[in-house]
């Protein structure tokens, strides 16, 4: 991994960290994680094992710091680097469908969905919901996962334009 893919990296997770805090919390404490978009967009331009671990970790981490969910911080911290390798490992699934909006953005949906899941299983596990499953998955989940699709969709072909012009090394290169 060379400084300039830890550079963006780091932008991407600084984006998304942004983008964490200022959203606010609107179903019992849960808000839609716009973080997860960025860190889906940086296992796409830089797919590999360290990128996705690193993604994970500090994804995790700072959505542990700025979450507004009620003991989120523990399921925030397990939720982001499971999801980031399962988002890795579709990722790696549909490699030749790669490199299109529709499938940043189909991955990026799952992705939301899947994170969503484990974070209110550990959530439950853990501390317990303030209200049911269903209600908070389809509350916050589903419409996170409709947020973070159309903010892929938007983004996914301005990074891939910045990638090109700055020659960083990438999947789509």
């Amino acid at each position: 991994m060379n400084t300039k893919n830890l550079v963006a990296l780091s932008l991407l997770i600084g984006m998304g960290a942004v983008l964490h805090a200022v959203v606010p919390g609107f179903f019992l404490g849960m808000k839609p994680d716009m973080m997860l978009t960025m860190m889906f967009l940086g296992i796409i331009l830089f797919p590999e094992k360290k990128s996705v671990l690193l993604l994970g970790l500090a994804t995790g981490l700072i959505s542990a710091l700025t979450t507004t969910f009620p003991a989120g911080q523990i399921p925030n911290i397990i939720d982001k680097p499971i999801t980031a390798f399962v988002f890795f490992g579709l990722f790696l699934a549909v490699k030749k469908f790669n490199g299109s909006v529709v499938s940043a953005a189909v991955l990026t949906a799952a992705g939301t969905i899947i994170s969503g899941a484990v974070f209110l299983t550990s959530a439950l596990l853990i501390a317990g919901l303030p209200g049911t499953f269903a209600a908070l998955f389809v509350a916050v989940v589903l419409p996170a996962a409709a947020v973070n699709t159309v903010a892929m969709i938007i983004l996914y072909p301005v990074a891939m334009s910045i990638i090109k012009r700055t020659k960083l090394t990438a999947s789509h290169t």
